[in-house]
């Protein structure tokens, strides 16, 4: 079943130390403490689900004051990923975070999502290091684990290893350089880990997917276990990474990420027939949108009470008084009135026509933009960034099972407090981008049309004759819109921080959008973080406190 390792992780607690990242938790019914070990298979299997619960975690254990769904890692990545760039804006204006990131001028003042991205990615770096100092054969052995059980933990552990670079993986993304611990890093005490230049940090992640996807690693194999992680999810995450190595290195790898997709392609994944299917309330059981997930995080309504990941992203987008509306519903019993997508954004992309608010009704070509609703609203923002009712409302991510119609969902009664929307992490949808992508700077763009026709087949467009760059930032927005890709999607093509490319209020509160520095391809070092560590270093451009 795959409930079972994230309903065993609810039942235990959680301590950690955001200053000192390698403490041994002293809470003896810690699941990474030694104290809970033994010979029993139970044990070590919930010490792994406790790795994976730290995705949809909001415990809020030794953190600073702050919402504990925002602290979510999650919720924390998707809006630096996404309310930074032209796919999404949010209204709450009296949440600390919101308007330095809605307009690209945070500075080093401490921002409570980027600060919960750096804690819980490092935090959940400090909770696979000591998993994996409790499960090494030695102290299996002198525990008199049975060597079938040992084999098990074998494959437990290559799981632990993965989650560890997917999270030094979202770290490096956001900050570059960051305190760089493993297993064997000294802990306890008064230790401080020390900076890795994102240079170190991304040679480290591709060493360790290398691995694990190889021959010798005991991962298993591709779509073994949905949804805990194997080797094409090892694979998929080296593949972004190769598609982002000029970025993080200065050294581009277009022939390792062309190979690695190719690798995943004999996997036997395939694209779902259904796009919607692949966000919808039963993602993780329909054969179809799993048979497209290298990766998935699995929410419940049931057992994952997380006010973050898909939970945020269903009760964000719309108000209290949308719920109840039966022609547009997402099956979500919460409103909360956040997020919205610019208008420019759905035109550029979508090429919508058509658009009556007062029925909620508009046409659109790709099957990809009928996901918005628009009943009530106001098609501009300008002047009203904090206006929820300005702007498109996204459903991209819908509660209501893929076989049932909004009406017979309603009329069950049957809305939610919480989300049952898997959030996909890695899926085919994207590898056949990275493919195209590596394709064309490698000179061979035909060689990618046949996956791009499938994409284009789905949404019921036109394939491009050619594949280049300004296609592929264009087909990225419309195929991974609200997926956490797109401020690292315009980083890569030279749009994020230059005026080549301005959307709403980027760079300022100017409608028209300006360009803002270089240095904010990069977040700040949290203060808090800088103050409690002698050995961090704040990163280029901010000045430190």
């Amino acid at each position: 079943m795959k409930k079972t390792i994230y309903i065993i992780a609810i039942t235990l607690t959680a301590a950690s130390c955001v200053n000192d990242l390698d403490t041994l938790p002293l809470d003896k019914t810690e699941p990474v403490s030694e104290y809970v070990y033994g010979t029993s298979e139970e044990a070590y299997l919930s010490g792994l689900a406790r790795l994976y619960f730290q995705f949809v975690s909001n415990d809020l254990t030794d953190l600073q004051a702050m919402d504990g769904g925002a602290s979510e890692v999650i919720r924390a990545f998707w809006s630096v990923q996404e309310t930074t760039t032209d796919e999404a804006k949010c209204s709450w204006e009296n949440d600390a975070w919101v308007r330095a990131l809605n307009t690209n001028t945070w500075t080093e003042v401490q921002n409570d999502a980027v600060y919960a991205v750096y804690v819980r990615t490092l935090q959940g770096v400090a909770f696979v290091n000591e998993y994996l100092r409790q499960t090494t054969p030695e102290r299996l052995k002198d525990r008199g684990v049975s060597p079938e059980l040992a084999a098990k933990i074998d494959v437990f552990r290559a799981e632990a290893r993965f989650i560890r670079a997917y999270l030094y993986w979202m770290a490096l993304d956001c900050f570059g350089s960051v305190p760089f611990t493993t297993e064997n890093s000294p802990f306890g005490g008064t230790y401080f880990p020390k900076q890795a230049s994102g240079a170190e940090i991304f040679a480290f992640c591709v060493n360790e997917l290398e691995y694990l996807r190889s021959d010798e690693s005991p991962m298993m194999a591709p779509r073994s276990l949905y949804p805990r992680a194997d080797k094409g999810a090892a694979t998929g995450l080296l593949a972004r990474m190769y598609l982002n190595a000029e970025v993080y290195t200065g050294t581009a790898m277009w022939s390792e990420a062309k190979a690695a997709c190719e690798d995943i392609f004999a996997m036997g994944y395939s694209l779902s027939p259904d796009y919607a299917a692949l966000f919808r309330g039963d993602n993780g059981q329909n054969p179809e949108a799993r048979a497209e997930m290298l990766w998935a995080i699995d929410y419940d309504d049931s057992n994952t009470d997380s006010y973050g990941g898909t939970s945020y992203l269903l009760a964000a987008s719309l108000a209290s008084t949308d719920i109840t509306d039966v022609s547009r519903p997402n099956g979500q019993r919460n409103g909360w009135a956040g997020l919205r997508v610019p208008y420019e954004f759905v035109n550029r992309y979508f090429d919508v026509s058509g658009q009556n608010y007062e029925t909620g009704t508009y046409d659109v070509a790709d099957k990809r933009g009928e996901v918005f609703y628009i009943k009530g609203r106001q098609e501009s923002m300008d002047g009203a960034l904090y206006s929820f009712m300005n702007g498109w409302s996204c459903l991209k991510f819908n509660n209501i099972p893929h076989d049932q119609t909004n009406e017979s969902f309603l009329s069950q009664s049957a809305t939610k407090n919480f989300s049952d929307v898997d959030f996909p992490m890695i899926r085919l949808g994207e590898i056949y981008l990275i493919y195209a992508e590596a394709c064309m700077r490698l000179g061979q763009p035909s060689t990618a049309l046949t996956r791009i026709e499938e994409l284009a087949g789905r949404a019921g467009t036109e394939p491009p004759t050619e594949i280049t760059p300004g296609f592929l930032v264009d087909e990225r927005a419309r195929e991974l819109f609200w997926e956490a890709h797109r401020r690292t999607d315009l980083i890569r093509f030279g749009l994020y921080h230059t005026d080549a490319y301005l959307w709403p209020y980027k760079g300022g509160d100017s409608y028209a959008g300006q360009s803002f520095p270089a240095h904010m391809l990069l977040f700040p070092i949290p203060p808090t973080e800088l103050a409690t560590n002698d050995a961090l270093v704040q990163n280029p451009g901010y000045p430190v406190p």
